[in-house]
């Protein structure tokens, strides 16, 4: 097929050479792939680099604890993806003797591995014909063929697998995957694309057609709502807080915050944060000092975040709606992985005792 031997002319003329392809061990890999989800590959270098420092094979990943790895992982976001990456090296070890599946079907079994990670190892990794499917490669796919099908739907997903995998060179998928995905990365880009030097702008219908902007074709975004949430540091007699662990199964599953959640209507912030205690932990307290507010962006909602001091007035702590808490003083906190509005708090903690 011409646009697959053009695309592999381009990537032979220089591809960039980012850490994950010096080596090419399936775990590297893999490692890469995850961190890489919904997440810029500059952010994505420095946690790579750190995380085969301290976790260099599979095994080390293994043996490790969740909280070890939510640690290394903190910042990075979207943790759900360290959870899973954790959860699958252990059956990796336990099951598979510590080398990772060759195949796609093998490799999707693997908790937290979907079609197209599991197409990006077996292609990269093993050299096995699998097609992959991403963002970047649906925006390129879209544009190539100029579909006027909603990327969003089943079928219109179907065929694109479809034509990911026709294109497929017999010798060479891995390198053909990653030329795919690295045209959209830096050349049929979404808003800007550079048709000016892209290899296949002679075969591209959309550029014929003068239609790139409008490919692919997607449904309009819904309105994402926002929410104000109230969080507290709760001190007790001996000048240390409570720090809880959020349940594994939520979101920021098994990160460490300072307890509170969101303001309910008729509420105000200090009546939420009384609420919220009670029903997480068992507790009474009394509302102190504002700390900071802090806003935020998640994928389907944002927030602001209100950070209050409180006092413990009363009550055991349980774990209701928090899998574990601890009493902790300022220097402690290191040891422990944090949200991104978390770590907020602590700096402005830390700030306060200065």
């Amino acid at each position: 097929m011409e646009i697959t031997q053009q695309l592999l002319n381009w990537w032979d003329d220089g591809h960039a050479d980012w850490p994950w392809r010096n080596g090419r061990t399936p775990y590297a890999i893999w490692v890469a792939e995850v961190m890489l989800q919904q997440t810029q590959i500059a952010t994505v270098i420095p946690y790579y680099t750190r995380w085969l420092e301290r976790f260099p094979t599979v095994q080390a990943l293994a043996a490790a604890s969740l909280d070890e790895v939510l640690k290394l992982w903190e910042g990075l976001g979207y943790y759900g993806r360290a959870r899973n990456l954790h959860a699958a090296a252990q059956t990796v070890v336990n099951e598979y003797g510590g080398n990772l599946p060759r195949t796609v079907p093998e490799l999707m079994r693997l908790k937290g591995i979907g079609r197209y990670t599991a197409g990006a190892i077996a292609s990269i990794a093993y050299n096995q014909p699998a097609p992959i499917l991403d963002g970047n490669v649906i925006r390129l796919l879209s544009r190539l063929t100029n579909l006027p099908d909603d990327v969003t739907m089943t079928l219109t997903k179907k065929k694109l697998w479809q034509l990911a995998e026709e294109m497929l060179p017999a010798g060479r998928p891995g390198d053909f995957n990653q030329a795919m995905m690295e045209l959209g990365q830096t050349v049929c880009l979404s808003a800007r694309p550079q048709c000016s030097v892209c290899p296949l702008t002679a075969v591209c219908r959309a550029r014929q057609q003068g239609t790139q902007l409008e490919r692919p074709v997607r449904p309009p975004r819904k309105r994402i709502p926002h929410y104000d949430v109230a969080a507290r540091v709760i001190w007790s007699a001996n000048d240390q807080f409570l720090i809880a662990q959020r349940p594994l199964n939520g979101l920021l599953g098994g990160l460490w915050e300072f307890p509170g959640g969101k303001q309910e209507p008729g509420e105000t912030l200090p009546q939420a944060l009384q609420r919220e205690i009670r029903e997480e932990l068992g507790m009474t307290i009394k509302v102190a000092d504002h700390i900071t507010s802090i806003k935020h962006a998640y994928t389907h909602f944002r927030i602001t975040l209100h950070a209050f001091h409180a006092f413990h007035a009363g009550g055991v702590p349980q774990h209701l709606g928090v899998d574990d808490h601890v009493w902790v003083s300022l220097i402690d906190l290191d040891n422990y992985a944090f949200a991104v509005t978390d770590r907020k708090i602590i700096a402005a903690l830390r700030k306060e005792a200065a």
